[in-house]
């Protein structure tokens, strides 16, 4: 049961999935410092505060927290552009940076056309 055990926890997904939750909450923590320390900054400068949790309305004793809403609907769009801008788009050019170029494989319709094109040449020549 002991090797079991070990044979489970060493398996290669499972390892994987660690590191790859590991890696995700210090990328999420990096996200984060940089929405909270460096957007929202400029939100503030822009709009004249960076949190909006005290606008509230109430009815009947009830109270609204629609300020919060806001945050975090400001927070989640500036999170998603920061993610967007600053992860993914670099990500893609440098993977088309370094993407070999493939052969272009030619079908036998093109081929056929190429073929008559060139039988069509040498008539006219």
């Amino acid at each position: 049961m002991i090797r079991e055990f070990r044979d489970f926890l060493m398996r290669g997904n499972l390892v994987e999935l660690a590191v790859a939750f590991v890696i995700g909450l210090a990328f999420a923590a990096l996200v984060n410092s940089f929405v909270g320390d460096l957007i929202m900054p400029i939100v503030a400068m822009i709009i004249g505060k960076p949190d909006f949790s005290n606008l509230t309305f109430t009815i009947n004793d009830a109270v609204f927290r629609y300020g919060a809403f806001i945050t975090a609907a400001i927070t989640f769009v500036t999170t998603a552009a920061a993610i967007f801008f600053f992860v993914v788009k670099p990500m893609e050019a440098i993977k088309a940076r370094m993407a070999k170029p493939t052969d272009t494989q030619v079908t036998d319709d093109e081929r056929r056309h190429q073929e008559l094109l060139v039988a069509l040449a040498r008539l006219e020549s």
